[in-house]
């Protein structure tokens, strides 16, 4: 597992491992040292020991956060800055990894003031698009229904989003792979023995998607919330007012964390500017049979009917201030 360090690009950072990620792309730019994450192998077993005391699983401080996750390492995160991994006796590396890329560079954004939701983004109309929701909502396998209408992905399971100095939100790709559970792969026509087995679920896989992958930060336009139901049709209804932040909090990834991090204040800015940019939307979809298909046709009615609006307004607001000169 260990290997010489090497640089890789996700979330807009370079990361500088002593772990071989495969997952990632290799990054052939220029080293920033202050968009630099450094991935170190070293023994953190006293330390864990010193400042766990009866936290079995998770330690917060100022300067950092440290798990301890059974058949696989214990992590240590911090500043936004740096990852120790001290493997466990018996480890797998593919879970260590899967911890990596998952808890612990969403905890590396939020030290960073990066809000990190748990979902997938794809491209449509030239913008980010992103769907939220619980674990087992159906993200992934909407995102992928996307994929195969001719949508890129920027991201899966972590969406990165940061804010530009004029408060409009923008996502930056995370890295070209998806999380498939065997029936997506089943609807879809893929064969599950082309790709990998997530550690720990025999029945969801990792797929590669790089030709199907966008590299290049978008303005996130929209949200949608994915909502199980067992009703018959696909109901889709805008999101309003206060019950927009609740949703935002909802599905920010491990968002457990954001009081003990004391990022309440910074998280509920972060909404509201958000908010000034983005349309959030329910979708209700139903648990018989597979869906996803029909969900991309809705949706997409939805946001070219969004952006219809929009346009119309722009245009409306335009007029006004000519008369007005």
């Amino acid at each position: 597992m260990i290997i010489k360090r090497k640089n890789y690009k996700a979330f807009g950072l370079t990361i500088s491992s002593e772990i071989q990620l495969p997952e990632l792309q290799v990054s052939t730019e220029q080293v920033n040292k202050d968009k630099t994450v450094e991935i170190a192998i070293e023994d953190l077993t006293e330390k864990w020991n010193e400042v766990s005391a009866n936290q079995k699983h998770i330690v917060v401080t100022e300067q950092f956060v440290m798990m301890k996750i059974s058949n696989s390492a214990i992590f240590c995160i911090e500043k936004g800055r740096k990852i120790i991994v001290s493997p466990l006796e018996k480890s797998d590396e593919s879970a260590i990894r899967l911890y990596l890329l998952g808890s612990c560079m969403g905890i590396i954004l939020m030290q960073r003031k990066i809000l990190p939701l748990h979902g997938s983004g794809v491209v449509i109309n030239g913008k980010a698009y992103a769907f939220i929701g619980d674990s087992g909502a159906g993200k992934s396998t909407l995102a992928s229904a996307f994929l195969q209408r001719g949508h890129q992905l920027v991201t899966d399971d972590v969406i990165a989003v940061s804010l530009s100095q004029k408060g409009q939100p923008f996502v930056t790709p995370a890295y070209p792979q998806q999380k498939l559970w065997q029936e997506s792969l089943d609807a879809f026509g893929l064969e599950n023995t082309n790709y990998r087995p997530i550690y720990d679920r025999e029945t969801k896989y990792l797929v590669p998607v790089v030709s199907k992958f966008y590299e290049k930060p978008l303005p996130l336009a929209g949200l949608f919330e994915l909502v199980k139901t067992d009703e018959g049709i696909v109901q889709i209804n805008r999101i309003e007012k206060l019950e927009r932040f609740r949703t935002l909090f909802h599905h920010t990834y491990r968002n457990f964390l954001i009081p003990r991090l004391d990022l309440m204040e910074w998280h509920f800015s972060t909404s509201v500017q958000l908010l000034n940019y983005v349309s959030m939307f329910q979708v209700k979809r139903t648990t018989a049979g597979f869906t996803a298909n029909d969900l991309v046709s809705a949706i997409i009615d939805v946001i070219n009917e969004e952006e219809k609006t929009n346009e119309k307004h722009s245009n409306d607001f335009t007029q006004l201030h000519s008369y007005a000169k």
